[in-house]
């Protein structure tokens, strides 16, 4: 008698991002924005610490979100949606500008500052602000000013180390360590400091499930069984 092998037990992170990415919306300015729905999770931080290319490989989608090297590419808010076909939003990411240096007009450059600003510290539907922090370099002025002003509008944020796949062992667990320290006595931090590599793939389920934890709730999707032999 031939045995039905066993269904792999799937995480809640593999659950929900097994559901179908979608582009929603693409806001210059506050009155730009989508209507308010489904949870929101959003990553900042600052031009070129890797941001698109995070959205990119948590769906699994190389091109979901434009990755470029040239800093200050993405210049809107960016809005990304996980559902099943014919059913709603089960959470929203919102791929924001980054902030510091940028090959941009100064003009535009201020536009997206405020419109981000305004957005973190206003919508009620953002759940969790995933702050990247290039882990090579760890937290800097700019990131501490951003961290400070999301303390103030009391908007839950989590530290994100990026680049994972640059740092050695003991440079890894340095930068955890030194990330977890600075972050200790804030009041809007999340205690956790999240390690990721979207090159290598570290850390990409351990942010998935943070995020899961944040999504409406949902009918679960089956895993296919493996064939039998």
């Amino acid at each position: 008698m031939t045995q039905t092998p066993a269904l792999p037990v799937l995480s809640p992170g593999e659950l929900l991002f097994r559901h179908e990415p979608r582009f929603v919306w693409a806001a210059r300015t506050m009155a730009d924005l989508p209507p308010m729905g489904a949870p929101e999770v959003a990553f900042a931080g600052r031009s070129n610490v890797g941001k698109s290319s995070l959205v990119n490989a948590l769906t699994g989608r190389k091109t979901l979100a434009r990755a470029s090297s040239e800093p200050g590419r993405t210049r809107e808010l960016i809005f990304f949606a996980l559902a099943r076909p014919g059913e709603s939003d089960r959470i929203r990411l919102v791929d924001l500008p980054g902030y510091g240096y940028a090959r941009a007009p100064k003009s535009e450059i201020a536009r997206w500052t405020g419109a981000t600003r305004d957005f973190l510290r206003g919508r009620a539907t953002l759940k969790r602000v995933f702050v990247l922090v290039d882990g090579r370099h760890g937290i800097k002025e700019t990131d501490e000013q951003v961290l400070r002003a999301l303390d103030t509008a009391a908007v839950v944020y989590q530290v994100v180390l990026t680049k994972a796949d640059k740092l050695a062992a003991g440079e890894a667990a340095r930068a955890v360590e030194a990330a977890t320290a600075a972050i200790r006595k804030r009041p809007a931090a999340h205690p956790q400091v999240l390690l990721v590599s979207s090159h290598a793939g570290r850390g990409i389920d351990s942010l998935r499930d943070a995020i899961a934890e944040l999504a409406e709730p949902g009918h679960p999707i089956e895993p296919e069984p493996e064939p039998a032999q």
